[in-house]
């Protein structure tokens, strides 16, 4: 039976071929504030393309006091280690900040965290890209 309903839990992306490919999740000021969203999964051997990865904000961001975006793997647990605080004050293209090797040795699920706290937002939309190319020779 189908849902309308997204998968919470998307499968690993794999596409045996040597291209670039990606993660995209789309984010509103609608989610709740403290909401850690997973945005995919990547298969092992991995590497990251960090310029090509991030938030990009189509839609400013209002809530009162805190409009951030965290982006890490699962296993850590403020889901921070490639992205911390991305501001989504301004409409752009924002990559991930943190200098940690993009590099993913086993199976990785990308996680989220957004925070939008204060005043409730009553604008806001962007879409998370994680931009990678797996090791097609494992």
């Amino acid at each position: 039976m189908t849902t309308d309903t997204a998968n919470l839990d998307p499968p690993r992306r794999h596409f045996a071929a040597p291209v670039v490919q990606f993660l995209r999740y789309d984010i509103s000021f609608s989610i709740a504030d403290a909401t850690t969203l997973t945005i995919g999964t990547i298969p092992a051997g991995s590497v990251i393309f960090k310029p090509m990865s991030g938030v990009n904000v189509s839609t400013v961001f209002n809530a009162g006091t805190n409009n951030f975006l965290d982006i890490g793997a699962s296993t850590d647990s403020g889901t921070n280690n490639f992205a911390t605080q991305l501001s989504l004050l301004t409409a752009n293209f924002i990559p991930m900040d943190e200098t940690v090797s993009f590099y993913v040795s086993v199976e990785t699920k990308i996680q989220a965290l957004l925070t939008a706290s204060g005043t409730a937002a009553t604008t806001g939309a962007g879409q998370i890209v994680i931009a990678f190319v797996e090791d097609i020779d494992l």
